[in-house]
């Protein structure tokens, strides 16, 4: 029996770790499919405070699990399988086994968005992937013509790292200015190897037939004209999904699946508080999911010791 269960271990999750631990919650921390959340796929952190000359995302979330650990928090590799937030302690099923707890501290985060195309579920791991820092250094993809779908931060950064292997690195767009901020959005159309395809958008990830990439299939939204752009590899950073999945039919999401606060941290079920990006589709950053773990963790031991009265 738990008192307090953080499901998440990303900005979101290893705050409410910390709070609660220094609470003398002894929270039980479960990392999910991907430890250390999406940030560990970052390779440099530039606007995190503190850190000067920024900070690699997987040094700055292994340093966060180990200030956690140091008050107390467990750390459990685990996935959460499903729960039961009607039952009263709730109940988690973590591989194969029962979980139950007093309060639950949703952290799950959110996942990449996929194109949707058959021809790049059939290409992933072949040539398509959704993570630069973890995979633009393999020698498939080095001094190779690369394609980066996507006009945000995210694209931005998958473009600027990836310009270290590739010989030109083509960021396509389907609009004709890049959403990301304007110091990002700089630092990329300033860099002679990357190429931005403005208005298209990838109706195909050429070549099935041969197993792997060897380009993509483009349509000109405004009129329609299709192109073929040879490339080596293609990283697709068009934004995310909530991992919310788990708690359909449980807690009140929105029509993109985002948990919904009920103010502050506390969500549809009293006792259940959500922090990070599987609740914020505005923000989204590491700060902002840091402070919401915060609030949840002080409103999860708020909530603990009225109970106890």
């Amino acid at each position: 029996m738990e008192k307090v269960v953080i499901i998440g271990t990303g900005c979101a999750g290893l705050t409410a770790a910390i709070y609660t631990a220094r609470a003398n919650l002894n929270p039980l921390v479960l990392t999910g499919t991907m430890p250390g959340g999406l940030l560990t796929t970052t390779s440099t952190v530039e606007n995190y405070p503190g850190f000067t000359d920024g900070i690699d995302g997987f040094a700055l979330m292994e340093g966060m699990q180990k200030q956690a650990e140091r008050f107390g928090a467990r750390i459990q590799f685990g996935n959460v399988e499903s729960v039961d937030l009607a039952t009263r302690p709730f109940a988690l099923a973590v591989d194969g086994s029962t979980v139950r707890a007093d309060a639950v501290i949703v952290a799950t985060g959110a996942g990449h968005r996929h194109l949707g195309l058959e021809s790049e579920a059939r290409l992933e791991k072949k040539g398509v992937t959704y993570c630069a820092t973890c995979d633009g250094a393999l020698p498939m993809f080095r001094n190779q013509p690369l394609v980066v779908v996507g006009g945000g931060d995210s694209a931005c950064e998958e473009a600027l790292y990836l310009t270290r292997f590739a010989s030109d690195v083509y960021l396509i767009h389907r609009r004709d200015q890049l959403r990301a901020s304007k110091i990002m959005a700089d630092r990329v159309l300033a860099h002679a190897k990357i190429k931005p395809v403005w208005d298209s958008v990838v109706t195909e990830i050429l070549d099935v037939a041969q197993d792997k990439v060897t380009g993509v299939r483009l349509k000109q939204v405004k009129t329609g004209a299709e192109t073929h752009l040879p490339c080596g590899g293609v990283f697709v950073a068009i934004g995310h999904v909530p991992n919310t999945h788990i708690f359909q039919g449980q807690l009140d999401l929105d029509a993109n699946g985002y948990i919904v606060p009920r103010g502050g941290a506390e969500t549809s079920v009293r006792g259940v508080f959500v922090a990070g990006d599987c609740a914020d589709h505005v923000y989204r950053q590491a700060i902002t999911a840091a402070g919401m773990g915060c609030m949840a963790a002080i409103e999860a031991e708020r909530y603990l010791a009225q109970s106890a009265r």
